[in-house]
């Protein structure tokens, strides 16, 4: 089993036919202040993997920053459905949705642990926007 991609974004949905559909790729977001909350961000990831990989298996995320303070956790489960016959692989699209509190600029990561082993890091970061000048 491998993890295809995973990203950020801000909105994604996989249809009846399992075909997902991501928007608004992001790794770097800015906010008026600290602490920041991001509402309803979009961690997508894409599993592929043998025939012989059908059903359940465990997927574990961790939002981390800098120091390795975790800010937040999930576990859950991705579950490959039988596939059509012929069909040797099989892949299923899994979106976690997530407010995020941000308590404060640098760099975070998701990481992404499926089975039990380390499968992939998003990174992110995030800034304070610039104070508007008086003219």
């Amino acid at each position: 089993m491998h993890l295809d991609f995973a990203v950020v974004a801000d909105y994604a949905i996989v249809d009846q036919a399992g075909k997902l559909s991501v928007l608004g790729i992001f790794q770097h977001i800015w906010v008026q202040q600290f602490p920041a909350m991001h509402p309803r961000l979009h961690l997508v990831l894409r599993l592929k993997g043998k025939r012989t990989e059908i059903g359940e298996h465990q997927v574990q995320i961790r939002l981390l920053d800098e120091q390795d303070t975790e800010i937040l956790g999930g576990n859950g489960n991705v579950t490959f459905a039988e596939p059509p016959a012929g069909v040797t692989d099989i892949e299923a699209g899994a979106i976690l949705v997530f407010d995020v509190p941000f308590p404060h600029p640098g760099a975070y990561r998701f990481d992404i642990t499926i089975d039990g082993d380390k499968k992939a890091t998003v990174p992110l970061t995030v800034s304070q926007l610039p104070a508007q000048q008086q003219h």
